[in-house]
């Protein structure tokens, strides 16, 4: 207990043991101690030396700690005490001041120790992996360590814990449980946490967001009070960053969840900003860059529509830009929130009208562009919001040709308003002020009303400056190069090459793919030994970019030129260079444009962001235009004029052969149509020969039943028959007997052929009124038809007869007023003769209508007589069909007495062949039918005889 006392408390005499000793001690007594409480205090006095002692505790007593934590669970206090220090080791915050006089390289080796214990630490990812599981312990004092600890681990060695957690059976989920914890420092630091797990692993980031995290996180932050909240707020933002900055996945699935929607609260301003914390303000611009990153210009043009259309619906929009107009609001956060709105309505139409339509709350209200615009070109505002100004109107112009033509349509002579400030009227004052800065803002934002819009290109050249008193106005095009051939000779407030720049990007985008424009420029005699000039002369590094640009805008004049102007056609300008400046110099000019070290650095993102104003000098969508022109540009001025004119006749036949083609198209279009309508008719007609298959097959199968029952009642008269053939052998014992069973039957043969007779004559009869039926119906529809027509042509009378009636009461009004106030004989003679004539047609029209009525009126009888006689001919059929079913029954009934009969005259041939051979056995002579008619023929024969002896 004594070294207990050394250590923890009070001297114990004698010479004091070492720092590393005294760890060298505690180490084997937590190594070798059975005793619970022995190894606890052992790891207490650790934990209480690991901080000046890091070295030598992190050396000695990692092993022996990560030991506690696998044989000591059940005791939640020695799990703390480990799990602290083996904190103390690992993490890179120095608590203690440091001195003054420890130099730098002794404080990195201090910060390269927590990456070496983290090493050390993960060799065996089965140390994380039991990390983990002690944060499923509840216990306060383990879990939270257990949460501090693997913080630490991931700052130092973030990629490869990151790759053990994801391993780990339900590793990230046991970290999601930690927002779920009811203590708030455990919650806090769980965000922490989550913070450095979702670092740059877009692994883990799903699995996270899959977790339910935006839930949980937002109904965090709405419960720490959204923007007016504390530090959570600002960790909860920054977890959710890591979360959808660059994840495509989890931006649509935080977008399908409808969490968008949720973000709307954040930005809710009241009518007093006065006195934002620094916290709200921080607060604030994370929940921008949130915005910011679900519709980024980075992310698929799909997904960052859906996301800009989502924020619309929801009001984010709105809300936006009433913080854009309100007053009060910190700079950063205006700047901020003026780049939040530019790519929430960058490409999308619906938002960008939106935003046309938003005025600012003054008297009068002015368009929000028009505010925006007048802070861009005010050289006293901060540069940074002047940069997202011109981003935001870049955004507002961006493949929105309808928002293009309202920006140039504030310049042109018929639109303009002397008692308002426009658009238009803002940027030509920057572009020809004495600031640098506005003239390369107010060039650039033209340039983009005029971007791939050849409309606009062209109706610019409209615009007229009047540029004094006593002198005749000028254009623009030609304002802008005299203001670049001046150069040097205006005094301007910053760098006369930013100025020059601008205007040179402003003509290279007005020229390009426009040769009106270019004719316009050329006709400038001054213009073209400007370029000339500039490009051949040797200036410093800062002209090169000018020469490069100048190059370029020559070059356009090259390429786009339609050769309307003999002096400066294709050939002569190439020839110019040649002679002038020489091709290979004007090519390498040419490529100084792209080897400025600015021009990368434009071409990474739309938002322009530079670090001072004097480095403003390249836009991105102007970057595009010359890596698309340059090459093309080469080619043509290396071409010679026979290639130019091969070159023409290819394109005349290639347009010719894109003539041939849409020609072509347009057929096959109308043969696809036809061939489609055809499929149509074939399809229709296939279903009808399978229908009428269906009915033939029912038919045959009709026909051949009725073949069975007629073969059947053909075997039945032939059996008939036959039985009559046997019955004429019967002798004369019961001839009387037979004699009457034969009349029957051929009775009965008589009755059946009758009804056979009847029943064809019926099923005739029926057939003929079905015919007639069929033959009504149809004079039916012509009489309806027909009347139908007359009853039109009545009511087409009978409305001309009221016209003509009105017209006959107007004239007799005339005529009436005309008596009252008697008028030149000719008109009154005039209006008697329009009467006359009226109540001529008048009687005309009576008459015919009354014709009408009356062939109406027949053609009505006709109809009704012909449905009695269709009625009574559906009766009669119906009667006959009763009869003819009636007829059926008895002829049914009749075949089965001749089948009795039959059956009776078989059982009388059997009773006399018996009593014959009964006979015959009893030695009675019995003679048969043939013998008596033997018989009978001699007793004739003899009769004869006698006769003829008498005579």
């Amino acid at each position: 207990m004594n070294f207990f006392r050394g250590v923890m408390g009070g001297q114990a005499p004698g010479p004091q043991p070492s720092g590393a000793e005294t760890i060298q001690r505690l180490c084997d007594r937590v190594a070798s101690s059975t005793l619970l409480d022995d190894r606890r205090d052992a790891v207490r006095a650790l934990k209480s030396l690991s901080k000046k002692y890091r070295v030598e505790v992190g050396s000695q007593a990692m092993d022996h700690l990560i030991n506690i934590l696998q044989t000591d669970r059940s005791d939640s206090e020695i799990l703390g005490y480990a799990l602290d220090t083996l904190y103390n080791i690992i993490c890179n915050d120095e608590e203690e001041e440091q001195d003054e006089s420890e130099d730098e390289n002794a404080q990195k080796q201090a910060d390269d120790l927590g990456a070496q214990f983290t090493d050390r630490f993960i060799q065996d990812p089965e140390h994380v992996t039991l990390l983990l599981a002690l944060l499923e312990e509840f216990d306060f004092h383990v879990r939270w360590p257990g949460v501090k600890l693997l913080t630490a681990l991931l700052k130092n060695q973030g990629v490869q814990v990151q790759g053990i957690i994801l391993v780990s059976p339900m590793g990230v989920s046991r970290l999601m449980d930690l927002l779920a914890d009811s203590r708030e420092v455990i919650r806090n630091d769980g965000l922490l946490l989550l913070q450095q797990l979702t670092k740059s692993n877009a692994a883990i980031q799903k699995i996270v967001a899959f977790e339910n995290a935006f839930e949980r996180l937002l109904d965090i932050i709405t419960e720490e009070g959204s923007s007016d909240g504390g530090i959570v707020v600002e960790d909860c933002l920054l977890l959710l960053l890591n979360l959808l900055k660059n994840n495509s996945s989890n931006q649509n699935f935080f977008k399908e969840g409808s969490y968008i929607q949720r973000m709307k609260p954040w930005f809710e301003v009241g009518d007093d900003n006065s006195g934002w914390s620094a916290q709200k303000v921080t607060n604030l611009h994370l929940m921008l860059q949130l915005v910011r990153v679900m519709v980024s210009p980075v992310n698929s043009p799909g997904a960052t529509a859906s996301c800009q259309k989502a924020m619309y619906q929801c009001g984010l929009l709105q809300q936006l830009c009433t913080i854009l107009m309100a007053t009060g609001v910190p700079a950063d956060i205006l700047t901020e929130t003026i780049n939040t709105v530019a790519e929430v309505i960058r490409g999308s139409q619906v938002n960008q009208d939106y935003f046309s339509s938003v005025n600012a709350p003054s008297n009068p209200p002015r368009p929000a562009i028009v505010v925006l615009l007048m802070s861009m070109v005010n050289e006293r505002q901060p540069f940074v919001l002047r940069c997202a100004v011109l981003y935001c109107f870049q955004c507002f112009l961006y493949k929105n040709k309808k928002g293009q033509g309202e920006i140039v349509a504030t310049l042109l002579p018929s639109t303009i308003d002397a008692n308002s400030i426009s658009a238009g009227q803002l940027l030509c004052g920057g572009l020809f002020s004495a600031d640098s800065l506005s003239n390369w803002c107010a060039a650039v934002a033209l340039a983009h009303a005029l971007q791939d819009n050849l409309t606009q290109k062209e109706q610019l050249l409209r615009v007229q400056l009047a540029t004094s008193l006593g002198k005749p106005p000028v254009s623009l095009l030609q304002q802008c190069t005299n203001i670049l051939s001046q150069g040097d000779k205006i005094v301007r407030r910053g760098s006369n090459v930013q100025t020059r720049v601008g205007l040179l990007i402003l003509l290279c985008t007005w020229t390009s793919n426009c040769p009106i424009a270019v004719t316009h420029f050329l006709h400038n005699q001054e213009n073209v030994p400007f370029l000339t000039a500039q490009i051949s002369e040797n200036l410093g590094e800062d002209e090169r970019l000018v020469q490069g640009l100048c190059a370029l805008l020559l070059g356009i004049c090259i390429y786009y030129n339609d050769n309307s102007l003999e002096n400066y056609t294709k050939e002569k300008l190439k020839q110019l260079i040649e002679k002038r400046i020489g091709k290979e110099n004007f090519v390498e000019k040419l490529g100084f444009i792209t080897k400025h070290e600015l021009y990368s650095r434009a071409a990474q993102k739309p938002q322009p962001i530079f670090p001072s104003p004097e480095q403003m000098l390249f836009d991105h969508e102007f970057t595009k235009l010359v890596k698309e022109l340059e090459g093309m540009i080469t080619k043509a001025v290396h071409k010679s004029s026979e290639e130019e004119k091969k070159e023409e006749e290819v394109k005349k036949t290639l347009e010719q052969h894109d003539n041939i083609v849409t020609q072509y198209k347009e057929l096959i279009r109308e043969q696809d149509a036809q061939i489609q309508e055809l499929k149509e008719q074939v399809s229709s007609a296939s279903s009808q020969n399978e229908q009428m298959q269906v009915t033939i097959t029912q038919q045959l199968s009709q026909i051949q039943q009725h073949k069975d029952q007629y073969n059947i009642l053909k075997l039945k008269l032939g059996k008939e028959n036959q039985s009559q053939g046997d019955g004429s052998q019967v002798n004369g014992l019961q001839t009387e007997e037979l004699t009457q069973l034969r009349k029957e039957v051929e009775e009965l043969r008589k009755e059946y052929t009758l009804l056979q007779t009847q029943l064809s004559g019926k099923d005739e009869l029926i057939n003929t009124l079905k015919a007639e039926g069929s033959v009504g119906g149809s004079d039916n529809t012509e009489l309806l038809k027909e009347l139908e027509a007359l009853r039109s042509q009545v009511q087409s009378q009978i409305a001309e007869i009221d016209c003509m009636k009105t017209e006959r009461q107007e004239l007799l009004r005339r005529a009436e007023a005309g008596a009252s106030n008697p008028v030149p004989d000719g008109d009154g003679w005039s209006d008697t003769a329009k009467i006359a004539e009226l109540e001529s047609r008048l009687a005309a029209q009576t008459t015919e209508t009354e014709r009408l009525k009356e062939e109406a009126k027949m053609s009505s009888e006709s109809r009704v007589e012909m449905e009695q006689q269709h009625a009574s001919a559906t009766s009669t059929a119906a009667i006959l069909q009763t009869e003819n079913a009636k007829l059926q029954t008895d002829l049914q009934e009749s075949k089965k007495e001749q089948d009795d009969l039959l059956m009776l005259l078989a059982d009388q041939d059997h009773k006399i062949l018996t009593l014959k051979k009964r006979l015959k056995d009893l030695g009675e002579t019995v003679d048969d039918e043939d013998d008596l008619d033997a018989r009978d023929q001699t007793d004739d024969d003899d009769e004869e005889e006698y006769y003829e002896d008498e005579d």
